[in-house]
């Protein structure tokens, strides 16, 4: 742990990081494709400027053959629509308005772009995606948690 990391809440407390595990363990037993659950992780540890997510999800998304082009353009997904289908960028706007909830909720746009594309499990399993990655961001952001030197590793 570096002088700049405040403290290692999964060794302070394994419990919570445990919980937090179990979520993550009932999102990717849903069967949503692993795809899109990248693109969740990602843009929303783009917004929270979390590092350390971000680190270790690219690195999975690239472990998962993602397109690197896409994965370069996720920050900028609204201006390029053609690398994204329509459940794609349902979920990139739910995940964008669901991290940022305080400016405006979730909008009735983008709310009718997710039940046009996600059935109503779906979208709780999205939305579930969501606070979880967002809940992972905040507990790294606020502590510092160090980014790993090689990718995939936990020191």
């Amino acid at each position: 742990m570096s002088d700049r990391q405040r403290l290692n809440g999964a060794l302070t407390d394994p419990g919570a990081y445990q919980a937090i595990i179990e979520v993550e363990k009932y999102i990717h037993s849903r069967g949503l494709d692993p795809h899109l659950l990248h693109l969740i992780k990602i843009r929303a540890s783009q917004i929270n400027k979390c590092a350390w997510c971000l680190d270790m999800h690219l690195d999975e998304a690239r472990q998962d053959e993602m397109d690197e082009r896409k994965l370069g353009l996720i920050a900028a997904w609204h201006e390029a629509p053609t690398f994204f289908d329509a459940r794609e960028r349902a979920a990139l706007a739910l995940t964008e308005q669901v991290t940022l909830i305080s400016e405006q909720g979730v909008t009735d746009d983008v709310w009718a772009q997710v039940t046009q594309n996600f059935d109503d499990k779906q979208i709780v399993v999205v939305l579930t995606a969501i606070g979880a990655i967002n809940m992972w961001n905040r507990l790294n952001v606020a502590v510092r948690t160090d980014v790993p030197s090689k990718p995939g590793s936990t020191s």
